[in-house]
């Protein structure tokens, strides 16, 4: 039998239908109402909401100042470190010739980029050009610099075949020193990798503070109304409808602390860009300081916002399950 010829009731249908939508709209009711009066709890009492939202505002800015701070660090150890040359000291008593010897040897090897000499002259100049050694250099008799190789490996050298170089060229008998400029690089990144987890941990820190601070003023306004629940409850309301005014309170309170600390860390990122361009001058405008993308600074009261709901809906539910 096809479906159209089962019997249905035409009456109780559409006054389904009808209840339903009664229900959903007033569902939608509610929920602004709860929405306005909780902000407008929060404007009644203002001294108290805007210290809960600076709390929780400083606590948020200082994962993002930290981020900052260590996002630019890595790209100063980027445009600082970018070389990873090996500069190979000879022994003073080694020619020019013999110097062009040894590095067109070395620019044969596989590892190695390529090769460039210093000569003594181009470092005694580069020595006159810093501040203070005018004078000192004056009064020698000679010069007393070595030649220097200039090695710079491939991109793709990873760390050990770098370190496997630099032994090889220690070892050469006309050598007299090596300096690696990747080592320093390599200890810059294991700091940062320090720094990066201790973010994440102070992070996670400040986050659970943050919650903290929205779940014991959403515990403190329900105390003060704990009549009104108890007597909303007795007439038959829900949990869900007692504690919405107060979800929507945290969810106020997280996205106005969010939006304090993305301006908070703009206000950083002002503070510091004066220092940071006379920085750049110094490298001749080649360290490229960034700021904090802008999908984290609008991510961030979004977030807060989502945290200050869930601290308000775990208080709330603990509070009205005590008060039932």
């Amino acid at each position: 039998m096809p479906p159209e010829n089962f019997p249905v009731d035409q009456a109780s249908s559409p006054r389904a239908e009808k209840t339903q939508g009664r229900r959903f709209a007033s569902w939608q009711e509610h929920h602004g109402w709860s929405a306005v009066a909780s902000l407008r709890r929060l404007g009644s009492r203002p001294l108290g909401s805007l210290l809960t939202i600076a709390v929780m505002g400083l606590a948020l800015a200082l994962p993002l100042a930290f981020y900052l701070l260590l996002g630019n660090v890595q790209k100063l150890g980027e445009t600082l470190g970018q070389s990873q040359a090996i500069s190979v000291f000879l022994q003073p008593d080694q020619s020019a010739q013999q110097a062009q010897l040894l590095a067109k040897q070395l620019g044969e090897r596989p590892e190695v980029a390529s090769v460039s000499v210093k000569t003594p002259q181009q470092g005694m100049d580069e020595l006159a050009k810093m501040q203070g050694f005018t004078g000192a250099l004056k009064t020698l008799d000679n010069n007393p610099l070595p030649y220097v190789l200039q090695l710079q490996p491939h991109e793709e050298l990873g760390a050990a075949a770098i370190g496997q170089l630099v032994t090889d060229i220690r070892a050469m008998h006309s050598v007299d020193m090596v300096q690696d400029s990747g080592t320093w690089r390599q200890r810059l990144d294991a700091l940062l990798a320090v720094g990066n987890r201790a973010v994440l941990v102070l992070a996670s820190l400040l986050i659970l503070a943050a919650l903290l601070v929205v779940g014991n003023t959403v515990r403190v306004d329900i105390a003060s109304r704990h009549e009104e629940i108890g007597v909303l409850l007795l007439i038959g309301a829900s949990g869900a409808f007692v504690r919405r005014p107060y979800l929507y309170a945290g969810i106020w309170y997280g996205l106005f602390s969010g939006m304090l600390a993305a301006l908070l860390a703009i206000g950083i990122e002002f503070a510091l860009a004066d220092p940071v361009a006379q920085l750049s001058q110094a490298y001749d405008g080649k360290l490229q300081v960034g700021g904090l993308p802008l999908w984290l600074l609008l991510a961030v009261p979004l977030a807060a916002a989502l945290l200050g709901w869930f601290g308000a809906r775990l208080v709330s539910a603990w509070q009205l399950r005590k008060a039932a």
